[in-house]
């Protein structure tokens, strides 16, 4: 019997995730980590919060529980996980991605009609959430990312799709002269990431410095030309097979002679299994997009071969795979 429990602990262990991602997606709604820098009782919380005194102590009580807190004779302070991830202002600060995570629990809550009709169940979006959030994300690898990448001969780089920037910050620094291509709505917001001092990798120019924009819709629209690299990060499994092979000749025109693509995606076993999150983010481009999903690094990789790359190459990074072609 005991083993029969071990095992039913395992299958409970995953429906219930739900709950501690709950009380945390509310806790950062309100900016609970903000108020607790310094120790605080429930009480001066819940004023803070404007919120219900003892709704707001069993949340307190339940983040204490999960290791996100610390509590000592009544009063409430973050952990050290928290002090650093989850203050706002804070340079790794991780608030928005977690507020995007917020806007796409109601849109997996369609999961079941998304299975029946197969149509996606976008009903919220928070653009400027979740491009801050690509920020967040970014920020952790950038560096680490763009040395991988390599920048030797580069002059001119395209980043599409690039959103907050945060490559094209990288690249920057490194003197490379970056176009950003994004929409107008991305485009607005990556400009104040760029010109915000108080985030990492930041310019520190006040102004756009070596990063320019192009707005519109790189499907549809002129992406420029003349570049010695076109870098494609985790814009391809939100797009069909058909769409992303015709974005992907668009590039290769866009190309000089003798310049290349690089691709970063999650990587993701060729029977689309594994590693577990790749999988579960398939389910996530299942419910936000007409056609989208992970696609493995041979899918990649015979893309580019079959618009007429000759030198394909991949390489594992962390979660993710990158995937470089050019025909030198």
């Amino acid at each position: 019997m005991s083993n029969i429990a071990e095992r039913v602990r395992e299958i409970r262990k995953i429906w219930g995730g739900f709950q501690s991602a709950r009380v945390l997606l509310t806790a950062n709604n309100y900016r609970v980590f903000d108020y607790l820098i310094k120790p605080q009782s429930a009480k001066n919380i819940s004023s803070k919060l404007k919120a219900d005194l003892r709704a707001a102590e069993i949340l307190l009580d339940a983040l204490t529980g999960m290791g996100l807190l610390k509590k000592h004779t009544g009063r409430y302070k973050n952990s050290s996980l928290t002090a650093q991830f989850l203050v706002a202002g804070r340079p790794y600060y991780q608030g928005d991605i977690i507020k995007h995570a917020d806007t796409l629990w109601q849109n997996w809550s369609g999961l079941d009609h998304v299975l029946k009709t197969g149509e996606p169940y976008h009903k919220a979006h928070n653009h400027e959430a979740f491009i801050f959030g690509m920020h967040n994300l970014a920020v952790l690898k950038a560096e680490n990312i763009i040395d991988r990448v390599g920048l030797k001969g580069v002059k001119t780089a395209l980043d599409l799709g690039g959103g907050p920037g945060t490559y094209a910050m990288e690249m920057a620094k490194r003197g490379v002269k970056v176009t950003l291509f994004d929409r107008p709505e991305t485009v607005k917001i990556a400009k104040k990431v760029i010109n915000n001092p108080s985030l990492i990798l930041s310019l520190n120019k006040g102004r756009t410095g070596g990063v320019k924009f192009i707005q519109g819709d790189f499907i549809h629209d002129d992406i420029g030309k003349g570049y010695d690299l076109i870098f494609i990060s985790q814009i391809l499994h939100s797009m069909s097979e058909t769409d992303n092979i015709s974005v992907l000749k668009k590039c290769k025109k866009a190309l000089n002679a003798d310049g290349r693509i690089v691709i970063q995606e999650f990587n993701i076993s060729n029977d689309r299994t594994q590693p577990q999150p790749s999988a579960l983010f398939s389910i996530n481009m299942l419910v936000n997009t007409e056609g989208g999903r992970c696609y493995s690094s041979d899918e990649l990789k015979h893309w580019l071969g079959k618009i007429g790359f000759k030198k394909i190459k991949k390489q594992i990074v962390e979660d993710c795979v990158i995937v470089s072609a050019n025909d030198f």
